[in-house]
């Protein structure tokens, strides 16, 4: 049973006791909850949850700038952060990942969903402070990548891969699940062989899902925000 401490910030009341309440029932370790951004950024310095659930509309510091400071801060920059987002918000949504946040949940959402995403990040997070070096192997269902030997191979048959297809393929395979925007992978791949551009990152996108044939699908794309590797194929 889960026992992970997790902090809610949100300012509507009926959502607020929604989600304690399948939180508690989901056997979750102690939680609290906040109102408004400034005493949900001062009780997460004190009370340093597992997860902060963020909605992005709050009254004074928005959930932006709270993620912002959270994510400054060395005592909480590495507690992962859920937003809870209204459908409207998908230019907030970019911005809160690019800031750091893991990923979010739109309103209204169903608490089954909620509680397999907050699963999801806390397994994550957990995975990567267990990662092993940069050159480890990743597998990922017929997929296996070599970062070391820049190899990589789909059931056992060998992948052509350009220089930034293989990094793009690798950010995504080695952190699946997680939403990248374009502008991050933009940032965490440097291509030598193509220009890696915000707009080239789609083209790109194309080819390696040719070259994965009927598993392309493991490339999935968010609407409006960017791409993840799908964990499901």
């Amino acid at each position: 049973m889960a026992k992970e401490k997790i902090l809610i910030i949100e300012d509507e009341e009926s959502i607020q006791e929604l989600i304690r309440y399948n939180l508690e029932r989901g056997g979750f370790g102690e939680l609290k909850s906040c109102d408004c951004g400034e005493s949900g950024y001062e009780t997460a310095l004190e009370f340093l949850p597992d997860l902060i659930l963020l909605d992005l509309m709050l009254p004074g510091m928005d959930g932006l700038a709270v993620c912002r400071k959270l994510k400054a801060n060395p005592k909480t920059s590495q507690i992962p952060i859920i937003m809870l987002t209204a459908k409207s918000e998908e230019s907030d949504i970019i911005v809160g990942l690019e800031l750091g946040a893991d990923d979010y949940v739109t309103k209204p959402f169903s608490p089954k969903v909620l509680i397999a995403r907050i699963k999801a990040v806390l397994r994550r997070a957990a995975e990567k402070e267990a990662e092993e070096a940069e050159d480890e192997v990743v597998r990922r269902g017929p997929l296996t990548m070599n970062r070391l030997r820049r190899e990589a191979t789909l059931r056992g048959t060998s992948l052509v891969l350009t220089c930034s297809e293989f990094e793009i393929l690798y950010l995504l395979a080695k952190h699946a699940g997680w939403v990248f925007t374009r502008n991050q992978i933009v940032n965490a791949v440097k291509g030598d062989d193509y220009p890696v551009t915000e707009r080239s990152i789609d083209v790109q996108m194309v080819g390696i899902r040719k070259k994965l044939g009927t598993c392309g699908g493991m490339i999935e794309t968010v609407r409006g925000v960017g791409y993840r590797f799908n964990i499901e194929l």
